[in-house]
């Protein structure tokens, strides 16, 4: 057989195999794809999609890095940042992130020397080559997935990115899907001032929790919470502090209380505190440990102290009250 001929058939071998691979690559994106399809959170999204990632293509390390700050306003900020979020993905400045997707485009590298100070240390460990796949939302970029493995020649920028292309565009609009999922919850149970629950979730959670006394006769108390002389806070110091006093008295509460008690905005200045499994006298010295914090404790406040007090008022059932008898007893309280 001539040179020539080896040859043809050389490259008729490599464009076979080369087809191989890729359908096997595409079968492969299409299992994972359908798999996030079914999530319903960005947590459940993301925990799938990593798992998948790198049990279909066998990877050393999979992780998300999150644009800082977010140019998706309410991407996985604030309350919606889980503890499972915060442990896989890494934030990384938005200049940062621009410069490794310029044109939107994966980023190959085994040179890892360059990305170094980008990854996390865990995974610059083991790893010897990174794929760094954009992912965009509101056609803003505002992560990348980073996928490592421990040979050299597996992520090269010789290597094509079509696959991670497409795998990008379906990530994207999963998550977004999901995202806004969570937001739209979020804002139907959450106050967006304080971050604590509304007054509906309170109502949920209270109509819940007289159910439960009632059917195995556990005690269950509420405390009635206002923020002393408010309005004046307001019209000396402006509506900017105002807001800053709901936050403050907010996060206090929710750090000060059990982890199975739980705190809501009930409207303006009061906030409602379930305590489960609390009886009367209990909800007493709650009342007691809340007002004697915020006594000494005044919020810091431009360069000073701003004392704020607050009044509490507690309410236990007896398995005949409603909702609103408890809630009047501990407001008028």
């Amino acid at each position: 057989m001539s040179d020539t001929n080896l040859e043809l058939e050389r490259k008729l071998h490599s464009v076979i195999e080369n087809s191989r691979v890729n359908a096997e690559i595409a079968q492969k994106l299409f299992d994972i794809e359908t798999q996030i399809l079914s999530c319903k959170t960005s947590k459940e999204l993301l925990l799938q999609l990593l798992s998948s990632i790198r049990e279909q293509f066998n990877l050393t390390d999979i992780c998300l890095l999150l644009a800082e700050p977010t140019p998706v306003s309410y991407l996985l900020s604030g309350n919606m940042q889980s503890n499972w979020h915060q442990e896989n993905s890494r934030s990384l400045d938005v200049n940062i992130l621009k410069e490794l997707h310029p044109s939107r485009k994966p980023f190959l590298t085994n040179d890892l020397l360059r990305i170094k100070a980008v990854l996390p240390p865990s995974l610059i460990k083991n790893a010897q080559s990174a794929a760094f796949t954009p992912l965009v939302i509101e056609d803003k970029l505002f992560g990348s997935l980073v996928f490592t493995d421990n040979n050299k020649a597996r992520f090269h920028s010789d290597l094509g990115t079509i696959h991670l292309e497409q795998l990008a565009v379906k990530v994207s609009l999963c998550l977004s899907n999901a995202l806004i999922r969570e937001q739209l919850e979020y804002m139907a149970h959450y106050d967006r001032l304080t971050g604590v629950a509304n007054r509906r979730l309170m109502e949920v959670t209270i109509s819940e929790e007289l159910i439960r006394q009632r059917r195995y006769k556990v005690p269950f108390s509420i405390l009635f919470i206002d923020c002393n002389k408010f309005k004046q806070i307001n019209d000396t110091y402006g509506h900017d502090c105002g807001d800053k006093v709901l936050t403050y008295v907010a996060t206090q509460l929710q750090e000060l209380i059990r982890e199975n008690d739980k705190c809501f905005r009930y409207a303006g200045d009061e906030f409602v505190i379930t305590l489960a499994s609390q009886t009367y006298q209990e909800a007493l010295l709650a009342c007691k440990r809340l007002t004697e914090f915020f006594q000494n404790n005044p919020m810091p406040y431009e360069g000073s102290h701003l004392p704020i007090t607050i009044s509490c008022g507690a309410a236990a059932s007896d398995g005949k009250k409603t909702m609103e008898e408890l809630l009047k007893q501990a407001d008028e309280q």
